[in-house]
Parts: C-alpha cells; structure tokens; sequence
C-alpha cells in the first residue's frame, strides 16, 4: 500500500517504522526536519518537510496515489484537519486521526473520522486500523467497525448464522447481482455476494477469512 503518515513523533515514528519493514511504501511529513530522526534504521520510505494539511505538501506526498493515510501528530486541530483534507479533497478511502484530547471524541465521531484514543500502544492500534480498514472499511463508531466486502469461497452455503458472533460480528445487508436485501439468520451466503457488516475490532481477524482479497 501507499501510505501518508502525518507527524514524526513518537507514536507516528513507530507507526512509519512498523509499515515500512512490512513493505509498504511510506511518506511521512512532519514540520520539523529535526523529527525524522526518530525514524528507525530499518525506514527505507520518504520523508517531506511541512504541514499535513497543505495541499501543496500533499500533492508532493504522493496523496492522488496513496491507499490510506494517518495523521498522528500531538494536535487534535491538525489531526482533523489533515484527515479532513485527505478524505474529502483528495478522496482516500481509509483516512484514520489520532485522538489526543478524549474531550474531542464527539467531534471526532460527528464528522465521521475514523481515529485511535489512548496514550498507550496507539502505533500498534493505528496500524491495526490501517490494515483492516484498508478496502473494507465504511464508518467507525467507537469500538466497532462498518465494513463492505465481497464474500470469499469460505461462506459458500453457509447460513448468516454459522459465521456471525453474537454481540461482536453482524451481517447488516446482502447484495447479490441488482438485488439487496436484510437477511436471516437461515439466510444462505454465497461467494460473490457483497456483505455490510458490523464488527468490533477485536474481532476483524476472526472474520477476515470471509472477505475476498
């Protein structure tokens, strides 16, 4: 994947270092140049000098090609902002903002930003959101994640409620062909079929075995 991470410091340092030994390609910006030193040995992506919601520093970031974005300095205006700018200027699907101040999370959830609160395993956090919202992801409420995929071989004839987990995992709508519709829990799946879910995040590594590639 292409990925923007907004902000050097501790946590998008971390987060920068993890994506890149996984072999994603890596552009991180940050204000101030000094930053970068906090990027591990093994980074091998690029770094820019700026702000993460100019549009000129984007563009030079590589935004028009890049599959997500993570904004991730100490500042919850900028944060927004940057996540705001990457999703509704430039169109990235899965854009995800660190939270900083908890008295903000209600902002955070009007405007639909998907983001990560806490001070502590927040790269970990962060990346995890990456990964599993890349080419799934709709909508974050608190814990649990909105997620559209198109069904894999493993759910071919089986019923909704052989792969849901109660009170963790929920089959919302099935599409299949021109067709939609709610389903039963007898409903029968098929490979192919295009399914909205509800999933706590603990949980996406359990269901993602559903999910085409």
């Amino acid at each position: 994947m292409n990925i923007i991470v907004v902000g050097c410091g501790r946590v998008g340092s971390q987060l920068a270092t993890m994506l890149s030994v996984e072999g994603h390609n890596v552009t991180v910006i940050d204000r101030d140049e000094g930053a970068f030193r906090r990027l591990g040995s093994t980074f091998n992506g690029v770094t820019i000098r700026g702000l993460g919601f100019d549009e000129e520093v984007l563009e030079e970031a590589g935004i028009r090609e890049a599959d997500a974005f993570a904004a991730v300095t100490d500042l919850d205006n900028t944060n927004l902002m940057a996540a705001e700018v990457a999703r509704r200027l430039f169109g990235v699907r899965h854009a995800v903002a660190r939270l900083y101040n908890p008295v903000r999370e209600r902002t955070y959830q009007q405007l639909g930003v998907d983001y990560v609160c806490g001070t502590t395993l927040v790269a970990e956090s962060l990346l995890e959101k990456i990964k599993s919202g890349h080419g799934h992801h709709v909508h974050t409420v608190g814990d649990v994640e909105i997620i559209e995929f198109k069904c894999a071989d493993a759910v071919e004839g089986r019923k909704v409620h052989d792969i849901e987990i109660d009170h963790a995992f929920r089959i919302v709508t099935v599409t299949r062909g021109s067709t939609s519709f709610v389903p039963g829990e007898d409903t029968l799946l098929h490979a192919g079929d295009v399914v909205v879910a509800a999933v706590k995040d603990e949980m996406f590594v359990r269901v993602e075995r559903y999910m085409e590639e």
